[in-house]
């Protein structure tokens, strides 16, 4: 079963060799209780090790189950001592950490035997000592003689072939060294128990074999084995295997009997987590403020289509930069630059077939739709001080642009959103003035006087609602002389013309206390009904059908030229049907997408020139304020993450001290048969059990903290419960924390699981 043959084991301290085995050959029957005897020094405890596989003979070999042990790998030994060999040591080594009950089950765990079995084996085998009551006490609640019991019992448990007892009554008084003498000889009944004493006078007591060693040699053996006793009994070799959870169990009981230092280490670790995670969640609250705003105010903010649109996309960018040249060239060479006019302005020529094309826009997607015209009207107002000509070009009085998307909608879906109508009411397809007023209920004073009233006083909405504007059209407003036309300047009688269109404020609306970028602008609109009716009856002016047959400016009898075209000249009149800008408002984000896929559509497979580019204005902003927001937030993480690369370097310190501490654990897991890798993960967990402790404990500080955060915010600036930490992000944190401090403590992991056993057996 087992045999050595010509053992040799050397020791080497600098230049000094000293020879713990010299050609030592012996061999064991399955069942006996074998002495070993001998001076210190002579060998006895190497002979030990190395028969349970804790050290490795230079030279000879060890036989096992008739098999030579020269080409063991590590994995091989370590299931060796954990399925055939049980250990007693002379100071115990019973890990302190842990339970009674959880020592002795360990190499049951290492052999992967499940929890029901395990436990009622390990209570069988502290029943067996005499110790089964004592079962879930710690280690350090029991005297010397019972710590030995258990450390028998946890020999046993795995039911080994053979039991290796290191000075087992060493540390014991007499009679408790005869009561466990008493029990390893019972043992060794059934069992081979090779003990190494300095007592001769226990060994002959109870032993049935004694064997001397002196200066590494065998100089004795009282009952050698015969050539009739060989036989071929065999040892069952099983492989050793340590759970996660197991690791997880062993390293949290560790960590247990040091609260105080693990909860400082784990504080310290946290404070990168702490301000990473205050920073995204000022930085979610801030998006989230972001957005909210955005989806106010910029949802249904208009997709523009103009005569002249700006392209920004990279290849123009890059065109612009002439990235495809050298920069600081030595050629005495001038190169020509891209004039950014002509390479990012790209001219929309709006045709009636891109007007059919924009019809088959899904209604249910857009709030409203406004055709902007280069209309020019003749407008004259009517106050105390006289009549006055306005002119609707004039940057005061624009083109009502929310429109409702439907012409049959009774309500406007935007204003209701958007606006409260303070008085009257709006109707588009009436000819009529909105105005607008501020959070103040104030206007421009020049909006007041192009209404006709004095600025200097303060105006009623019923007095703004009964005035009376009149549109003065071109038959009524221009008079032909020889070949060119000139304006009526008679203002009273162009007022009261009975052709006129009069025009009234329709309604007087102000921004949503909640919609804070409506709240502060001012105006004066008039309705496209305005508009359609103006070019309608315009078209057919005297002017506009000389201005059609004529290859001259009949405003002032000159040629037209680049900058006064014969299509400006009738804009300028009030005659032009094409739009010069179209704004489309979306129903919200999704909706602008849909909208925006169906306007790409069209110039798929047309020229360059044929295309019709349009710009986002709420894209626009909304990428600035977001580009600027990651910024901010990149910069502030990558400051707090110096936090965490310090910690992750002290948690590589924290666990080295632990192997240190935990050194004489190290050995007895290994005697135990607990592989390397096994060792590495019993401190891979503990580092993990600090990395989440670290973790959770930075989310909750974080958390707490978002509570005055948030007062100080709301007091400066207005604005509650910005700090809004995200359960992903805080999720995200904690697995970092956990990665960072198990590579921060996977060195000292690795230097622990190369830690020789005899040498950690032997520290104190």
């Amino acid at each position: 079963m087992l045999e050595l043959k010509k053992i040799n084991k050397s020791y080497k301290t600098g230049d000094f060799v000293q020879h713990a085995l010299k050609d030592v050959s012996l061999e064991f029957r399955k069942s006996e209780f074998v002495s070993i005897l001998g001076p210190s020094g002579s060998g006895k405890t190497t002979l030990l090790n190395i028969i349970g596989g804790l050290d490795r003979y230079d030279k000879g070999d060890l036989i096992i189950n008739n098999k030579s042990t020269k080409k063991f790998t590590d994995k091989d030994w370590d299931s060796y001592r954990n399925n055939c060999v049980g250990f007693i040591f002379q100071s115990y080594n019973l890990i302190g950490h842990i339970s009674i009950l959880d020592n002795v089950e360990m190499s049951l765990t290492l052999s992967g035997v499940g929890a029901k079995e395990k436990k009622e084996r390990a209570l069988e085998a502290l029943d067996r000592v005499g110790l089964k009551e004592h079962a879930h006490k710690k280690p350090n609640q029991l005297s010397g003689g019972q710590m030995q019991r258990v450390a028998i019992a946890r020999s046993l448990v795995n039911n080994p072939d053979i039991i290796l007892a290191d000075e087992p009554t060493g540390a014991l008084d007499s009679k408790t060294s005869k009561q466990i003498m008493n029990l390893i000889k019972e043992i060794a009944k059934d069992k081979l128990v090779i003990m190494v004493t300095h007592n001769a006078e226990l060994a002959h007591e109870y032993s049935t074999r004694i064997i001397e060693f002196k200066d590494g040699k065998l100089i004795s053996d009282s009952n050698p084995i015969t050539k009739e006793e060989k036989n071929e009994d065999t040892i069952s070799i099983k492989k050793t295997s340590m759970s996660f959870l197991t690791a997880l169990k062993l390293s949290y009981n560790n960590i247990k009997t040091k609260k105080g230092r693990t909860a400082l280490t784990a504080f310290a670790s946290s404070i990168g987590i702490i301000g990473i995670a205050l920073i995204l969640s000022l930085s979610n609250g801030f998006k989230i403020e972001i957005d909210e705003f955005e989806q106010d105010s910029l949802s249904q903010a208009p997709i523009m289509i103009t005569e002249q649109a700006m392209s920004m996309d990279e290849e123009t960018i890059e065109e612009l930069q002439g990235n495809d040249l050298e920069k600081y060239p030595d050629e005495e060479k001038v190169y020509v630059a891209k004039d950014i006019t002509e390479t990012m302005t790209h001219t929309n020529v709006i045709t009636q077939d891109y007007m059919d094309y924009l019809d088959g826009l899904d209604q249910d997607d857009i709030s409203g739709i406004s055709y902007q015209y280069g209309t020019n009207f003749n407008i004259i107002n009517k106050s105390s001080d006289g009549y006055q000509m306005v002119s609707a070009t004039n940057m005061q009085i624009q083109p009502w642009t929310l429109l409702p998307s439907k012409e049959n909608d009774d309500e406007d879906t935007i204003i209701e959103t958007n606006y409260d109508i303070l008085a009257g009411s709006i109707n588009n397809d009436e000819p009529g003035l909105i105005l607008q007023v501020n959070s103040k209920n104030q206007i421009y004073a020049s909006t007041l006087e192009q209404l006709g009233f004095d600025a200097e006083e303060e105006v009623s909405f019923e007095d703004i609602m009964s005035k009376e504007l009149k549109v003065v059209l071109n038959n009524d407003y221009y008079t032909k002389v020889g070949n060119y036309f000139i304006p009526n300047q008679n203002l009273e009688e162009l007022y009261n013309n009975e052709n006129n269109i009069t025009l009234k404020v329709q309604a007087i609306i102000r921004g949503k206390e909640d919609k804070e970028i409506l709240t502060s602008g001012t105006g004066l609109a008039y309705t496209n009904a305005l508009t359609k009716l103006v070019i309608s009856k315009n078209k057919d002016s005297d002017i506009v059908k000389a201005q059609n047959e004529s290859d001259y400016n009949v405003l002032t009898n000159q040629p037209f030229d680049a900058t006064t075209t014969k299509e400006s000249v009738l804009s300028y009149l009030g005659a032009e049907s094409t739009p010069v800008a179209i704004s489309i408002y979306p129903k919200d984000f999704k909706s602008k997408d849909q909208i925006l896929s169906y306007l790409d559509n069209y110039n798929e497979d047309k020229e360059e020139a044929d295309t019709i580019q349009y710009t986002d204005m709420a894209a626009m902003l909304s990428s600035l304020s977001q580009n600027i927001m990651d910024a901010i937030t990149i910069v502030l993480i990558a400051f707090s993450s110096i936090s965490l690369v310090v910690s992750s370097i002290m948690i590589g310190i924290i666990t080295y001290i632990s192997v240190l501490e935990r050194t004489k654990e190290i050995g007895i897991l290994r005697a135990l048969g607990a592989r390397k890798k096994d060792i590495k993960r019993v401190f891979n967990a503990e580092t993990m059990i600090i990395g989440i402790f670290s973790g959770v404990l930075g989310i909750v500080i974080a958390y707490i903290l978002t509570i005055p955060t948030n007062i100080i915010i709301e007091n400066l600036s207005g604005l509650a419960n910005v700090a809004k930490l995200n359960i992903i992000h805080a999720i995200i944190l904690v697995m970092i924390s956990v990665i960072l401090t198990v590579i921060g403590g996977a060195i000292p992991a690795n230097m622990a699981s190369k830690r020789d056993p005899v040498i950690a057996l032997r520290t104190e």
